[in-house]
C-alpha cells in the first residue's frame, strides 16, 4: 500500500486522480444555443442572425460604440496595430514577458518591437519604462493583461497620448475584469479579446476588436474584408456558442475571484510561492491564469520538477511565458535597458490553469493541499 503523505511523483496517491477539471465544461444553455443554431440553419450561413448580434452584444458588455470578431486573437492583434498605422520600419513597445505570437505580430507586419519592463509584483507591464522607449518611430504600444495581473492602463493612456502614439490593449486573458473602473479592452485605442479553446469566452477558436472610435473601427473592417467578405470571420455556429457565456461572464468573474482569493490565503504560508500582486487599484481581476512567483531555492525545488510534482497530483499548473528576449538574436527587437524583471519571470513565474475555478471551494482547496504535500516531502527530506 503505498504511503498516502507522499506526493504522486514519489508513489503516493494523487489527490485528483481523475485529473483537472475539463474545459469547457458542460452548459446546458450552450447546448440550447447550438442546438437551436442548427435547428434554424443559421449554422451554415455567411451571414446569419448570431455574429452581428454577439458584435452588438460584445460593445454593450464593454460599454463601447463597435466590435469586431474574426477569426483569432493574433489577427485581432495583427489587425488593430496595422488600424493604428503600424508598418515596415515602425517601432511597437511592449512587454519584454508577453504572449510570444503578440511579438510575431509585430513583425508580420514589419515593424521592430521595443521591449521594456514589467512590474516586479505581478510581471505585467511596468508604465514607468514607457516614455524612456519611446522614439520618433514608435506608431503603438502593445499592453497585455497576464496571469490575473494587470496593467495600470490609465497611466498607460497618459503616456501614449504626451507621446502621440496609438495604444492596442490586448485583454485575451482578461475578458470580464474591470481594470481602474473600466472593462479590460476599453481603455486602449483598440482592445483585444480573445476566445481560443482555453479561453474563459470560449468557441475552439476566434478573437474580437473592441473600439470607442469610429473611424479606427471602419479602418479596421474594411482591412478584414475582401470584396463582399471578411476573410477570416467567426463563424455563426461560433459565435451561437459565446453569447450565453458572455451574458454570465460577469457572474463567473465573480466567482473565479473569490477562489482566487480563497486559494492564495491558504498557500501563504508556503516558503518560495508568492501569488502575484493586483497593485491596480479600482479593479477587478479575471483569471484565465493564476499567476504565481515561484523561488526553487526558497522551496528547495527546481520549478520543472515542482510543477511536474503538482501535475501528477491531478492540478493543471504550468510554467508561464519566455521572455521574449532571451534566446532571440538582439537584432530581432530593441532595448533601452535590461529587462530584469521579465528575466526573472522567464525563470520564476508558473500558472494555474482556469477551470478549478469554477468549481467548489473544495476542489479549489486541493491545489493548496497539493502544494501542502509537495512542500512536505521536500521539508521532511523525502525527496531524496
Amino acid at each position: 500500500m503505498s504511503d498516502s503523505s507522499l506526493p504522486a511523483i514519489l508513489g503516493g496517491p494523487p489527490i485528483r486522480p481523475e485529473g483537472p477539471p475539463v474545459w469547457p465544461q458542460p452548459d446546458p444553455d450552450i447546448q440550447a444555443a447550438v442546438a437551436s443554431a442548427l435547428a434554424s440553419g443559421s449554422w451554415g450561413k455567411y451571414h446569419g442572425d448570431h455574429v452581428c448580434a454577439l458584435e452588438i452584444e460584445l460593445a454593450e458588455f464593454h460599454g463601447i460604440s463597435h466590435a469586431i470578431t474574426c477569426a483569432s486573437g493574433t489577427l485581432a492583434i495583427e489587425t488593430a496595430l496595422r488600424t493604428l498605422g503600424v508598418g515596415p520600419d515602425d517601432e511597437v513597445v511592449m512587454s519584454a514577458y508577453d504572449y510570444e505570437p503578440n511579438f510575431l505580430s509585430v513583425h508580420a507586419i514589419g515593424a521592430k518591437p521595443v521591449l521594456v519592463d514589467v512590474s516586479p509584483r505581478n510581471w505585467n507591464l511596468d508604465p514607468g519604462s514607457l516614455a524612456t522607449a519611446i522614439s520618433p518611430r514608435t506608431k503603438a504600444i502593445l499592453c497585455s493583461h497576464l496571469h490575473g495581473g494587470m496593467v495600470p492602463m490609465r497611466e498607460v493612456m497618459e503616456t501614449a497620448r504626451q507621446h502621440g502614439v496609438g495604444v492596442v490593449e490586448d485583454a485575451a486573458q482578461a475578458s470580464g475584469a474591470i481594470v481602474q473602473g473600466k472593462p479590460a479592452g476599453t481603455w486602449g485605442d483598440i482592445g483585444v479579446l480573445s476566445f481560443g479553446g482555453s479561453k474563459l469566452l470560449t468557441a475552439g477558436r476566434g478573437g474580437a476588436l473592441l473600439f470607442s472610435d469610429s473611424q479606427l473601427y471602419q479602418r479596421a473592417k474594411l482591412w478584414l474584408h475582401r470584396g463582399l467578405q471578411q476573410w477570416a470571420p467567426l463563424s455563426e455556429l461560433q459565435a451561437a456558442t459565446l453569447r450565453p457565456q458572455l451574458r454570465k461572464l460577469r457572474q463567473s468573474t465573480l466567482i473565479r475571484w473569490e477562489r482566487v482569493n480563497q486559494l492564495v490565503e491558504a498557500v501563504s504560508a508556503t516558503p518560495g510561492l508568492v501569488a502575484f500582486s493586483n497593485i491596480v487599484s479600482d479593479s477587478i481581476p479575471a483569471y484565465y491564469k493564476v499567476g504565481f512567483q515561484y523561488d526553487s531555492n526558497t522551496f528547495r525545488l527546481p520549478r520543472d520538477l515542482f510543477i511536474k510534482a503538482i501535475r501528477a497530483e491531478g492540478i493543471a499548473l504550468d510554467p508561464g511565458f519566455k521572455a521574449l528576449h532571451i534566446g532571440r538574436s538582439p537584432s530581432r527587437f530593441k532595448t533601452h535597458a535590461m529587462p530584469i524583471n521579465a528575466s526573472a519571470a522567464h525563470e520564476q513565474c508558473i500558472a494555474l490553469h482556469h477551470p478549478v475555478l469554477g468549481t467548489t471551494l473544495e476542489e479549489v482547496a486541493q491545489v493548496a493541499d497539493a502544494v501542502a504535500k509537495v512542500y512536505r516531502a521536500v521539508a521532511e527530506g523525502r525527496w531524496s
